[in-house]
């Protein structure tokens, strides 16, 4: 009598290929070198995922959907697109070092996989969708929600280094450019 296959945690499998990436980079990212990290068969993780692009797929939403779940829990339900952003904001402001090395590597990983960056570009588009770029107010939401996933990207790929304390109080006047009334729109006459 066969025995019948045991359950299969994606999430721990998840762990095991995100941790492996982190390592060794996602050239290293195998069924194989998953199912080590995992004390799983390969066969199991074939079983789970089917290919490798939709492992990398998996592990590309699971991040995306626990940053989004961070978002809601500041905003509530139904939040207005200044508040989307606020929670955006704060949510990044809130990130730790492990957050930032799992984002380069989600973000390094998303690079690679062209099929993945149209669902990535509706997610961008959908945070600014609500705002009306030709009100000076949603542009200086907009400009702080750019300025944040600036920082954030240049931060989680090693390109810029600031303490705890200079990455906070850069956080706080993105929020508060949410908040405030920007100057009118144009440049002073000569």
């Amino acid at each position: 009598m066969a025995g019948r296959p045991r359950n299969i945690d994606r999430d721990v499998l998840l762990d095991a290929a995100e941790a492996l990436v982190l390592k060794s980079g996602a050239a290293a990212l195998s069924f194989e070198a998953v199912a080590k990290a995992a004390g799983v068969t390969k066969g199991g993780v074939q079983y789970a995922f089917g290919t490798r692009d939709n492992l990398i797929r998996a592990m590309i939403t699971r991040w995306g959907e626990a940053f989004d779940a961070d978002v809601a829990e500041r905003t509530g339900p139904d939040p207005s697109p200044r508040a989307l952003i606020r929670g955006h904001l704060a949510a990044t402001r809130d990130a730790d070092e492990a957050d930032h090395s799992r984002s380069a590597v989600m973000m390094t990983m998303l690079l690679q996989h062209p099929d993945q960056l149209s669902d990535t570009r509706d997610w961008y588009n959908s945070r600014l969708a609500g705002l009306d770029l030709a009100k000076p107010d949603d542009r200086q939401v907009a400009l702080a929600f750019l300025a944040g996933e600036g920082a954030f990207l240049l931060k989680a790929f090693g390109l810029m280094d600031l303490s705890d304390t200079q990455w906070k109080t850069l956080f706080e006047d993105m929020l508060s450019a949410t908040t405030s009334t920007p100057p009118e729109a144009g440049f002073p006459e000569p």
